[in-house]
Formats: structure tokens, sequence, C-alpha cells
């Protein structure tokens, strides 16, 4: 099974037999590599009712939730990683978010779209158009994103609130990009956070 390029970078680095929640877990495929090649303890909350069926019919513990409404249901320090991909662009508190998130876990994976890539600033530049792209792949008046970001945005957000960044990954599509001038040249992004 062949992962989405984010999703591959978080399953490389997540410990074997560890517990791990994925919030917005979409059909289960990051869990179920999690779980069938890794061995670890993977749970998962979507808020798509089609995804969460899909997720158990794998055979996977899936929930359907809000994870701007129902992570404050989730114990302190349950998980050695929580996972959000591709998820905090559309949540509507993405810092409660972010703090229920390594409250929940003892260190987090993030990834999203950035919006400042060079295409996108291309697009918008040229067209005066909301760009369509691989990372971001319907129009504007489709999406679910609702707090468009980029890798600097990000970076200043999670040194504000004094969380560390472990590690950070930058891509686009599934090419790896260096973190010099990434802002521009990366399409996406995925961060390891620890308090």
């Amino acid at each position: 099974m062949s992962l989405r390029p984010d999703l591959a970078i978080i399953a490389n680095n997540v410990a074997g037999g560890s517990r791990v929640l994925d919030i917005g877990c979409g059909d289960g495929e990051l869990m179920a590599v999690l779980r069938d090649a890794k061995g670890c303890d993977a749970r998962g909350i979507e808020i798509d009712g089609a995804n969460v069926s899909a997720a158990v019919a794998r055979g996977l513990s899936v929930i359907q939730g809000d994870a701007d409404t129902d992570l404050i249901n989730y114990p302190d320090d349950t998980y050695d990683y929580a996972i959000l991909s591709q998820t905090l662009q559309t949540a509507r508190s993405p810092d409660r978010v972010l703090d229920d998130l390594l409250r929940i876990g003892r260190r987090a994976f993030v990834s999203f779209p950035n919006f400042a890539y060079w295409r996108v600033r291309w697009s918008l530049m040229w067209s005066g158009r909301m760009p369509v792209t691989a990372a971001l792949p319907v129009s504007w008046y489709e999406t679910e994103n609702i707090h468009q970001l980029t890798i600097e945005d990000f970076r200043a957000f999670v040194a504000e609130r004094g969380i560390t960044v472990e590690n950070a990954w930058f891509l686009t599509g599934d090419r790896r990009r260096g973190a010099a001038a990434a802002n521009l040249r990366a399409e996406q992004a995925v961060f390891l956070l620890s308090r």
C-alpha cells in the first residue's frame, strides 16, 4: 500500500508499539499501516460517517467526532502520539485543537498544505484567483480549508506557545525539500511537536 507522502513520513517516524490517536483519520489508511507494520495500538476520530464506516470495515477502532468539540473528552497523556494530518486548516479553533493534541499525546504530528508555496503565489498574482493544486485540489467554494496558513505562520504559532519542534519535513509531491526557503518551495509540511 502506498501512503500519501505526509502520511508515509509520519508512519516512518512513529515508534513501533506506540499508542496513537489519529484525529481526522479519514478511512484509516495510516492507522492500518501503523497497526499492521508497526504493532501500534491505533485509534481514530473522524467527522465523516462514510470514512468512519470504511475504517471500521478495516477492523480499526474509529469513532465519529469533531476535533473542535470532542478532543476535550480525552484524558491527558493517554497516547504516545496524536496525529493531525491535513486537518489543522479545517478546524474552527486550530489553537485549541493543537493544545488538545499536545495534552492528549506526549508528541504530536501535524501536517498541512503550505499556502505560501510558489505555485499558489503565482496563481494569485497572475490570475487573481484562488489556486487549485495537488495539495489544494478543489475550488475555493468547495474547500474545507477555513484557516489558510504558511510554514512561517506555523513556525511563529508554535514558537509563541512555547511548543518544541522536534523535527520538520517539507514536501512537494513526494519529493522532500530542505528547510531553506521551504516556505516558498514546499507544497506541504509535516511537523513533530512536543511540550
